[in-house]
């Protein structure tokens, strides 16, 4: 693994070391241009270019060695002063005072270039054409003001790049902080969610073993079928409860065998109607959906065998899994957990679908859960 590693890093310093060629050979390039494009451009009639062509070739040679060392000394002068400036006064800090700065050092250093290279051509050359001081004067002044351009040229070049890389590790970095910003909220709210399944357990546990207790005192056999019939609906529970969605097929078996718990308990004090037609059996709705909503419509209402509870589970054209029940509200009302049917609502919430809708009148509770 080591070794591997090692060949990695291998591989990304000489991608970066090649990169890096490339960018200095592009940069050479431009100053090589823009020196000779400029220094045509300040007199482009002097008798000078009119018979350049027909010079011997070791002196165009020559004259190319030069315009080449000369380019790559301007681009490196001029690249340090900017790697300098972007350590000690970065482009973020202080824009104009960094721009009028870096200005103002590539103009010295571009004159200093000038004057360092005449002083020593004149002092290692004794063949050199006399030449008139006002002449001389004009072609130094023409040789700084191309050396100026040439250094502002490649200090903007650089400032460019170097402008760009950093608009583009910016927007890298902000988009993995979106991101982790995204599995953050994921994370939490995967953590919501399955807290939200979790309240299921106790509610249901508790109103059955309570139910459960009582049956044996009463009749031993009764008690055993219906802690054999409880057993199954738990294991169903424990088995799907922590699934995000479920088929309504799948739903309305589990509030088959919910139904003959609720029988035991209640006996016929709650009548339902079961009406869910089998183009709607194979889409999805969310786990033990109906089991909260029939046991919030249970604790909330009179169970009588006088005035039995009804409740009406069936589908509508709008493709929605109906829950309706026969408002008789208990005269002393219970304290409510919050389980049943907030929890309902925050699963639909946090899972992304539509809301369930609830419809409330004198007569009626209806909860509308949007299919899936």
């Amino acid at each position: 693994m080591n070794r591997v590693a090692t060949i990695r890093k291998n591989i990304v310093r000489n991608k970066k070391i090649l990169s890096a060629m490339k960018r200095r050979l592009v940069i050479w390039a431009v100053a090589v241009v823009a020196f000779c494009g400029f220094s045509y451009l300040i007199d482009p009639f002097d008798p000078v270019w009119q018979g350049y062509l027909d010079t011997p070739l070791q002196m165009i040679i020559e004259d190319t060695l030069w315009v080449l060392l000369f380019s790559v000394i301007i681009s490196e002068v001029s690249i340090l002063i900017d790697m300098t400036l972007n350590k000690l006064l970065p482009w973020r800090d202080r824009t104009i005072k960094r721009l009028l700065i870096q200005g103002f050092l590539q103009i010295v250093g571009s004159v200093l270039i000038v004057i360092i290279i005449n002083a020593i051509v004149d002092g290692t050359s004794d063949n050199l054409p006399e030449m008139d001081y006002r002449k001389e004067y004009t072609l130094l002044g023409q040789w700084i003001a191309t050396n100026i351009v040439i250094s502002l040229i490649i200090s903007a070049f650089n400032t460019v790049d170097y402008l760009l890389a950093n608009w583009k590790k910016t927007a890298v970095e902000a988009a993995q902080h979106k991101l982790r910003a995204s599995k953050h909220k994921q994370a939490a709210m995967a953590a919501e969610l399955q807290a939200l399944k979790l309240q299921i357990d106790p509610h249901f546990i508790f109103n059955n073993l309570s139910v459960l207790s009582e049956l044996i005192l009463e009749d031993q056999q009764l008690g055993y079928e219906y802690s054999e019939k409880f057993a199954r609906v738990y294991r169903y529970l424990l088995v799907n409860s922590r699934k995000d969605i479920i088929v309504v097929e799948e739903e309305l078996k589990f509030l088959d065998s919910y139904i003959f718990l609720i029988g035991k308990r209640i006996g016929e004090g709650v009548l339902f109607k079961i009406d869910v037609q089998e183009e709607y059996k194979q889409m999805y709705t969310l786990p033990l959906s109906l089991q909260l909503l029939v046991e919030n419509a249970i604790k909330h209402n009179q169970t009588s065998k006088a005035n039995p509870l009804e409740i009406h589970v069936y589908t509508n054209s709008d493709g929605e899994l109906v829950v309706s029940n026969t408002f008789l509200p208990l005269i002393n009302k219970p304290d409510s957990s919050g389980v049943g049917l907030t929890n309902i609502i925050a699963r639909y919430e946090i899972l992304g679908y539509a809301k369930p809708i609830i419809e409330k009148t004198e007569e009626k509770f209806t909860v509308k859960l949007p299919l899936i």
